[in-house]
């Protein structure tokens, strides 16, 4: 395959494209620590949030499906999204330096197809049937997008030393304009479960078409909340000279703000990504592009070490939204009668769902950006039954918490280059001597493993408990005394009527005129 078109650099400095490998990945010692950490993660996971989540029902009421353990130790997946021009196919070709052959391995133009490329030892291509169901494949829930994009999905597995740290998945092409066909599946919802398990997500763009069509401004919405994720690449960038360059980055950053409300601004790199590089193209912002190409490369390569980071951050961020969801469910459930009108009661807390919001933000001091939206979830409550809702559950709870306050910030801090990542509850950076606190595989008193075996102790992310509610305590006792009463009555009639008592004295004369 021909290499990318780029200035001769010198013989002894290393080409970026030559070597994906994280140095410090080639370390077996690293390669230890990581895989533990990863262990360690599916385990805080399974024992500590997957139960709470599977009490309340948390994935009817979210698009997340439950995490399995491949889920959690799939490589990193890099996420191209792009028009039909922008040259997705020749970026990732010239990425993994193959030119497609005639054996139809590799990724072909094409505008109506999913393609994940992997590493394998050989080449193969594993229909879209088969890769939804394989538990070797990280694309297990596809299915539920039905045949027809089951048959527009495939994965193209060829040996490559760049695949070894990642997976492409390769989007078909936008076509502009309302040129778009009816595809047969839900194309939006497509992109939102890639984009949902994917670590890095590219947005490509023609320097020559910036336009916006209707279904890439949808996948674009699809991506709201995985804003972190996102790079925009304006590819084909020495097809204009400098100064026409300018003009389009600006006309670029105009299109994304109407479409991306977000107040960060975007990292667009500017790069010129060619088979063969057109004799028309410009050479005045050839060092710009260079130097934008290696850091694109660059964050290519810490993709494995950043991955495992937002593996810790994904499962964080899904352990805070099932612990809301679990206290939201609860607390309808106490909103229900005891006998009779659940139907009409369940109606009436849907209709007002924004208060009950509130009330369970100030109940248990939960801030409103943890709470699900509002129509989604409404929408979600249709068709359930009283006994679909749990009763507060402190020991999953506990167990959750734990997880939050103790083992995923532990989990955090045993990464490499942790400290680069904000927003966590991770305590500084640690020393060279308690960074290597887990070496010892076989220590049963390991901290995380003895905290998988504790789950209800408190911790300092337990719920608030609410102040009891007098009134309803004085109301139950009154019913108990009532009901208490009255079976006492009935019981002692219908046992003096079958004669199953005998001299019960004054009882019994009391009851003979009213039995």
């Amino acid at each position: 395959m021909t290499e990318i078109d780029a200035p001769k650099a010198d013989a002894t400095a290393p080409s970026p494209t030559s070597d994906f490998e994280v140095a410090s990945l080639k370390n077996p010692d690293y390669v230890r620590k990581f895989d533990r950490v990863i262990d360690d993660l599916q385990d805080v996971y399974s024992h500590k949030i997957r139960p709470l989540e599977k009490a309340y029902n948390y994935e009817h009421f979210s698009s997340s499906a439950p995490l399995g353990n491949d889920d959690i130790a799939a490589k990193p997946m890099v996420l191209l999204i792009g028009q039909y021009s922008t040259g997705k196919t020749t970026f990732i070709n010239s990425l993994l330096k193959k030119s497609y052959p005639s054996s139809h391995i590799g990724v072909e133009p094409t505008t109506d197809r999913f393609v994940a490329v992997m590493d394998n030892p050989t080449d193969r291509i594993i229909p879209g049937n088969a890769a939804a169901v394989s538990s070797a494949l990280p694309f297990k829930g596809l299915d539920k997008f039905g045949q027809a994009f089951l048959s527009r999905f495939q994965v193209s597995q060829t040996p490559s030393p760049v695949l070894q740290n990642f997976t492409i998945v390769d989007t078909p092409g936008i076509l502009s304009g309302d040129k778009q066909r009816d595809r047969g599946y839900d194309y939006t919802s497509v992109i939102e479960w890639f984009a949902e398990r994917a670590d890095l997500v590219l947005l490509l763009f023609d320097s020559h078409k910036l336009d916006i069509s209707n279904e890439l401004k949808a996948a674009i919405h699809a991506l709201k909340g995985h804003e972190e994720k996102v790079r925009v690449v304006l590819n084909k960038s020495d097809m204009v000279n400098q100064q026409q360059l300018m003009r389009v980055y600006g006309a670029l950053m105009w299109s994304l703000g109407k479409v991306v409300h977000t107040p960060e601004v975007m990292r667009v790199y500017l790069v010129s990504i060619w088979l063969e590089r057109p004799p028309n193209a410009f050479d005045d912002c050839r060092t710009l592009l260079d130097s934008e190409k290696k850091d694109l490369l660059m964050d290519l390569q810490q993709l494995p070490i950043n991955a495992a980071i937002r593996k810790v951050n994904e499962i964080v961020k899904r352990a805070r939204l099932a612990r809301v969801h679990a206290l939201i469910m609860a607390h309808l459930r106490d909103q229900m009668p005891s006998f009779y009108g659940k139907a009409a009661a369940l109606k009436q807390l849907s209709d007002n769902l924004p208060r009950e919001f509130q009330a369970v933000s100030k109940k248990f001091r939960l801030p409103m950006g943890d709470f699900p939206d509002v129509e989604k979830f409404r929408e979600a409550l249709y068709g359930m039954k009283f006994e679909q809702f749990g009763a507060l559950n402190e020991k999953l709870l506990m167990a959750s918490d734990e997880a939050l306050g103790t083992d995923l910030p532990e989990l955090l801090q045993r990464l490499p280059h942790h400290s680069s990542f904000t927003g966590t509850t991770a305590r500084p950076e640690l020393d060279s001597e308690d960074e290597d606190f887990d070496d010892d595989n076989n220590d049963p008193k390991h901290p995380l493993k003895r905290n998988l075996t504790r789950t209800g102790t408190r911790s300092r992310y337990a719920p608030v408990k609410p102040e009891r509610d007098m009134s309803a305590i004085i109301y139950n006792i009154v019913l108990f005394t009532l009901v208490l009463f009255f079976t006492t009555i009935v019981g002692g009639g219908i046992a003096m009527k079958m004669g199953w008592v005998d001299g019960m004295g004054p009882l019994i004369e009391f009851l003979k005129p009213q039995v």
